[in-house]
């Protein structure tokens, strides 16, 4: 590939809903400018940014992949964005480091899920939009109510530019509303023709609508248009222009990435009106790591080196890759790197920019590119390289919050360190999913956004590293307690011929109600009913029984134990004596004394639109033991505030998009234990009593 400067680089993520054409619109982009010889199908498993096996398996992207673009004498990185809600981990990076969003929205289905939720995340990205209407030779296809709908839902800011000539499969153009020139065939093949007769007022009618929205962009052009009605054509290429860069406009065009049909006259668009990372010397603000200070740097060669890592590819044969953005300054191979988050220095191995899985090896990058770097030592994803003598930290990516969970097994004995160190190299590449160690039920959690999500996870560690995972419901980790006082006799003996074993303790068990205190030991023997030196293994006996309760085999919490009497024999009585006489009495003990199960309870908080709120809160009182605590607006959404059992919220990420068609989100966090009620109760004794004669068994 040529070198691009600053100016002439065009950095776009595409985004949307699954389903919706985003990789075949990168592939129909690619073959138009000639940079693939065949334009692949996502069907067929051939397409350039889907390209890794679980990819290839489903038909759908699961990763950010990029494919650069000559067009035009510029040079467009086109990020291609999963649009499944499963991978939304993947959007986070790509934001970070592009200029513009593509949102793309099929013209047979209308405005969706995946559209709106893109156009919101792009919003708070700060990137200007283009919204892409695709599949235009689709039965059905409607793109002027398309417009319309989305100038209902985002305002007059939304103008249509590339008008089609027909729809669905008469769909063979576009007319350029800002030059008023029609063209007609496919990719590069697209010529010019004249604007038909029938489009004539339409065209008119979308012209006017742009000059409103040009003239809006500058107060010196709306005076103008005020004052006369009208704007020169080249006031309105600059109005159109400053507004496109500065997100104020947000044009609408059609295109087939099927067929080819308004592919060209798209990247035109982009090449010519898209915002450069160098746009009116943008600053990337960040801290300095020494001394705290704000310091920023714009997007320019002869600025101070700083690139951010917004991607980062697991490979177990190429080792670790990690994709840039670079944000100031140039990149060579004599580039001194220096990783503000780690505080390391970092060696070039090589310098490279990727389309797709390949790697295209170049000499240098300028500020505002994207490319690659391979096997850095200390870097991950989110973390700032930089010039050591003039070091910048820019902010760490915020990705969201897993709200699935299921814990991870070795499918073989002996295979744990192969499973989990393949599973931390996967964290790398997707900083979404967690992986941590339930001390409770000893099972190690790995959690993401659903279980497909999870699912991908196993399967990519299976093809990457060759280990197999079993993926489980996790285990809730009840607990178990006393709700009354009581006092018992623990005794142990036995003889065996020679010397045998004596212990014998009086325990009062109670509960410990005004403190989060575990367990507490109290030693009240006067007159040396039990000797000094056995004191200590009677709550080492109680300390290590109390890890199973007496119902179902849980932890045992909030317990006082008093020994305030027993007995001893001077010959047979020993250290283990009284640990077995310790357990006797806590078992009985708290058998007597109105045991109970307990449950973590979660803090909850779910995002819905207005129309769901009855059907949310309905579901968390009746189906899953919930308490609602409250709502509120929240950005446009109802914050629903509730309690729920752990318990009836392990498969909630499914539910809650089901019931609303994945416009939903929540958030959950421990809040405290409460008692399980008593028919729940016995279903989970019951499940432990049962697996427990398995386990014997």
């Amino acid at each position: 590939m040529a070198d691009y400067k600053t100016s002439d680089i065009r950095n776009i993520a595409l985004m949307g809903h699954g389903g919706e054409g985003k990789t075949t619109l990168t592939e129909a982009m690619l073959f138009a400018a000639h940079m693939i010889d065949r334009q692949g199908k996502v069907e067929d498993g051939n397409t350039t940014t889907d390209f890794e096996p679980e990819e290839v398996k489903r038909h759908n992207s699961i990763s950010a992949a990029v494919a650069p673009v000559e067009w035009a004498g510029k040079n467009i990185n086109v990020i291609d964005i999963p649009g499944y809600f499963d991978f939304i981990g993947e959007v986070t990076g790509p934001l970070r480091v592009v200029e513009t969003a593509g949102i793309v929205i099929s013209a047979s289905t209308g405005l969706s899920v995946g559209a709106e939720k893109a156009l919101k995340n792009s919003e708070k990205a700060h990137v200007c939009k283009m919204i892409i209407v695709n599949q235009m030779d689709k039965e059905h296809a409607n793109f002027d109510q398309l417009v319309e709908d989305l100038r209902n839902a985002h305002g007059s800011s939304v103008v249509p530019v590339l008008l089609p000539i027909g729809n669905g499969p008469s769909f063979k153009g576009v007319v350029n509303v800002l030059d008023q020139k029609a063209y007609e065939g496919a990719y590069d093949k697209s010529k010019e023709v004249p604007i038909p007769a029938d489009m004539q007022s339409k065209v008119q009618e979308a012209y006017e609508k742009l000059v409103e929205e040009a003239a809006s962009t500058d107060e010196a052009l709306m005076e103008k248009y005020f004052e006369e009605g009208e704007l020169s054509h080249e006031e309105v290429l600059a109005g159109f222009h400053k507004g496109m860069k500065d997100g104020a406009i947000v044009p609408v065009v059609a295109v087939s990435a099927i067929t080819g049909v308004g592919i060209a006259r798209m990247m035109d668009m982009i090449a010519k009106y898209m915002p450069s990372p160098a746009h009116n010397n943008a600053e990337h603000k960040g801290t300095n790591p020494r001394t705290g200070e704000e310091v920023s740097r714009v997007s320019s060669d002869d600025q101070p080196f700083s690139a951010f890592v917004y991607k980062t590819i697991a490979d177990p044969f190429m080792g670790k890759l990690s994709l840039i953005r670079i944000f100031s300054g140039k990149l060579t191979s004599g580039t001194a790197l220096y990783n503000a988050n780690k505080e390391k220095s970092e060696k070039i191995s090589g310098i490279s920019i990727m389309r797709g899985k390949k790697q295209i090896t170049k000499q240098e990058l300028h500020a505002g590119d994207l490319g690659a770097l391979a096997k850095l030592q200390f870097t991950n994803t989110g973390d700032t390289l930089c010039d050591p003598n003039n070091p910048i930290l820019y902010p760490a990516l915020e990705f969201p919050r897993p709200c699935f969970s299921r814990a991870v097994y070795a499918a073989k004995q002996g295979e744990e360190d192969k499973v989990f160190s393949g599973l931390n190299r996967l964290t790398e590449e997707d900083p979404s999913i967690v992986i941590e160690k339930n001390t409770e039920t000893n099972e190690t959690l790995l959690s993401g956004q659903s279980d497909m999500h999870l699912d991908v996870v196993k399967n990519k560690l299976e093809s990457k590293f060759g280990a197999k995972c079993l993926l489980q419901d996790p285990k809730i980790p009840y607990r178990e307690t006393i709700r009354k006082t009581v006092s018992v006799q623990g005794r142990h003996k036995k003889q065996t011929g020679g010397h045998g074993q004596f212990g014998d303790v009086w325990i009062e068990f109670s509960p410990i109600t005004d403190s989060e205190t575990d367990f507490e030991f109290e030693d009240a023997v006067v007159g040396g009913a039990v000797p000094r030196n056995f004191i200590p293994s009677v709550e080492k006996g109680l300390r290590e029984n109390i890890v199973k309760g007496v119902l179902a085999g849980y932890p045992m919490v909030h317990l006082h134990a008093k020994l305030y009497d027993g007995s001893y024999h001077p010959v047979d009585s020993s250290e283990m004596a009284f640990k077995t006489a310790a357990r006797i009495a806590y078992k009985k003990g708290c058998m007597d004394a109105n045991p109970v199960l307990l449950e973590p309870w979660m803090h909850v908080e779910v995002s819905v639109p207005d129309e769901y709120m009855g059907t949310i809160m309905g579901d968390m009182s009746s189906k899953r033991r919930g308490r609602i605590i409250g709502s509120n607006q929240d950005g446009g959404m109802q914050l629903v505030i509730a309690e729920a059992p752990m318990a009836e919220m392990t498969k909630y990420a499914i539910d809650l998009r089901s019931m609303t068609q994945a416009r939903g989100s929540f958030t959950q966090v421990f809040e405290r234990y409460e008692q399980v009620p008593g028919d729940v109760a016995q279903k989970i004794i019951a499940a432990a009593v049962k697996d427990e004669d398995e386990d014997d068994d």
